[in-house]
This record gives structure tokens, C-alpha cells and sequence, in this order.
């Protein structure tokens, strides 16, 4: 009975990391599925080792276990998983809640596999809610990063870029131009932070600033 137990934390942890990390997969994120799913198992798995893995040792004089120290570790090892997530450059930062997901998906692994099962429940839809549900009943807080580099060899296009981004409401928060001279010619190298408010603005400025002449975009992120 235990067995069947311990095998079915397994399977609930390993369905509520992969259905956390579709969210993920869906939004385009570093850690998708994939990433989610192992996780929340292995999460559960530490749990479950930390509490039945070593019950043959009870009896022996001398030995005092733990339960919860190689749970413990977890909490704190996640942490170097979630750190590889987070991208810094210039005042651009990506990936905070990815890797915080990350640690929240790795605590229901713990709890499922503790065998709480409706706190892992209760756990899972509040994550999801934190996640999706925001951006429907509350599309209008936080704000989103879009880290946009590109070329381009007419000036006037600089000023086209930023007079459509003001007036569509975003806010350019970094901006820095390097020009490059070919004989006559002019190359003018662009990085940009753009502020929006919704999630899918980004596609609607990459539409735009794609439609225009001369112009060479090397990163939207």
C-alpha cells in the first residue's frame, strides 16, 4: 500500500510540474515543460527519500536521522537552477519569474510528495492564477521588458521608431545609438528598452518597426 502511495506523489508531482511548465511553454520562457516537470518529480522524490528511504537504519544504536534535511537542500538548491534563468543586460532584466516558478514548482514537488495532497492542489492553482489569470483581470499591471537592437542606414527611421513607441503609450527607459561610417554611407546601431503593458505589444512593435525601409532588426527579446 505504501508503495502504490509514494508511486502515485510521483505521478500527481510530475502532472502539476508539467502542467505549471506549459503555462511556461506557452509564454516562450527559458524553462518550459520540461524543465517544470522534472523539477516538481524531483522535488517529490527527495521528499519521499527523505522520509521512508533510510527507515531500515532506524534500529541501529547510535543512528539519529532527520526527515527533513535532504528536503531542506532542495529549497536551497533550486536556487542555482533558478539563477541560470535570470539574463542581466545594461538595466534589462529577464527571467525573475521563471525562476521564481521554478522555486514555487519545486515546493509543491515537496508537498506532494509529503503526501498533501490538497495543499499541492490548492498550491497549483494559485500559481497558475498568479501567472495566466493576471494578465486577463488585471491586463493593465506591470509592466513588460522588450530589449530591441537593430541597424539601420536612415536616420530619420530613429525618429519614426520612438515617435511610434511614445505615441502607442510605452515607455523607452534605455536607449543608445553607436554610428559607423562606410565612405559616404552611415550605419546607425540601435539598443532599446521598451516598457509596454501587454504581453503581446512586442509582436505589434516588431510588425512595425519590420515594415520599415533600411532597417535591420538583430534582437527582440
Amino acid at each position: 500500500m505504501l508503495l502504490g502511495d509514494l508511486i502515485l506523489r510521483l505521478i500527481i508531482a510530475a502532472c502539476f510540474g508539467a502542467l505549471i511548465g506549459l503555462d511556461r511553454e506557452y509564454r516562450a520562457k527559458e524553462a518550459g515543460l520540461r524543465t517544470h516537470f522534472l523539477v516538481c518529480m524531483g522535488s517529490a522524490l527527495f521528499m519521499i527519500v527523505s522520509q521512508h528511504g533510510f527507515t531500515d537504519m532506524m534500529g541501529n544504536e547510535g543512528v539519529k536521522l532527520d526527515p527533513s534535511r535532504i528536503a531542506a537542500q532542495v529549497v536551497s538548491g533550486i536556487g542555482f537552477l533558478g539563477a541560470g534563468t535570470i539574463i542581466i543586460q545594461k538595466q534589462f532584466v529577464r527571467g525573475l519569474t521563471t525562476a521564481a516558478g521554478l522555486w514555487a514548482t519545486s515546493a509543491i514537488g515537496l508537498v506532494i510528495g509529503g503526501g498533501m495532497y490538497y495543499i499541492g492542489i490548492a498550491g497549483v492553482v494559485l500559481i497558475l492564477a498568479g501567472l495566466e489569470l493576471t494578465h486577463f483581470f488585471l491586463p493593465g499591471v506591470g509592466l513588460h521588458s522588450i530589449l530591441l537592437i537593430f541597424s539601420t542606414g536612415k536616420k530619420e527611421n530613429l525618429e519614426i521608431i520612438t515617435n511610434h513607441i511614445n505615441s502607442q503609450g510605452h515607455h523607452i527607459t534605455n536607449y543608445t545609438t553607436e554610428e559607423e561610417h562606410y565612405g559616404e554611407a552611415r550605419i546607425y546601431h540601435v539598443s532599446m528598452i521598451i516598457k509596454t503593458r501587454k504581453f503581446n505589444d512586442q509582436s505589434l512593435i516588431f510588425q512595425f518597426i519590420q515594415s520599415l525601409p533600411d532597417l535591420t532588426i538583430n534582437k527582440m527579446e
